[in-house]
């Protein structure tokens, strides 16, 4: 199955307002997520959710994995300590369960955007990571992004019922956020009258 790309696709009501940029391997999502969040909050979105931050390999071992909250809160280490030359997955399943709080810390803020640093082997291998998380925030309707690699771009749609698939492109991700966001507040609005 060939997932299409679709990324311009305001998310209706009915549809999940799940999207992830699809790592095409050419440039480093995860700097680029970073960079989306950093220009949301700079807009005065309100972004809640984590980012990955990784340190340098070293003859000897592999990169440390860590992932650390958006709004200055905790920082999880998410991989398990291995020799550089290890094929081994070095994820962690009990980081990632730790860190799992981050995400349900978010869902009470209710917040504008809830990011994932990326729906992985974990999730689509496993069925653990951030799944019932990630299930939550779709279901509370808050617009959710995350990347995923090219492979697993099918299983993000299957598990989503939909969710978008977003080239690598900042414009491109802003103007999904732009309208997953404004249909949010909408809702939101609405549910109030």
């Amino acid at each position: 199955m060939q997932a299409h790309l679709t990324p311009l696709d305001a998310p209706s009501p009915a549809q999940p307002r799940a999207a992830a940029i699809v790592d095409d391997q050419l440039l480093d999502v995860g700097a680029l997520l970073a960079q989306i969040v950093r220009q949301q909050l700079q807009a005065g979105r309100r972004v809640r959710g984590c980012l990955m931050t990784r340190t340098p390999r070293t003859e000897t071992r592999a990169a440390t994995m860590v992932l650390e909250e958006i709004d200055g809160g905790q920082r999880f280490l998410v991989s398990q300590p291995m020799g550089s030359g290890s094929m081994a997955c070095r994820a962690d399943p009990q980081g990632f369960a730790n860190a799992s709080e981050i995400f349900r810390r978010a869902l009470q803020q209710k917040p504008d955007l809830i990011v994932s640093n990326r729906f992985g082997d974990l999730e689509v291998k496993r069925g653990g990571g951030f799944m019932a998380e990630l299930l939550s925030i779709m279901a509370e309707g808050i617009p959710l992004l995350t990347t995923v690699a090219r492979r697993n771009a099918p299983a993000w749609q299957d598990f989503t019922g939909g969710g978008a698939l977003l080239p690598p492109d900042a414009w491109a991700v802003a103007s999904w956020i732009d309208a997953a966001v404004a249909q949010y507040r909408s809702d939101q609005r609405d549910s109030v009258k």
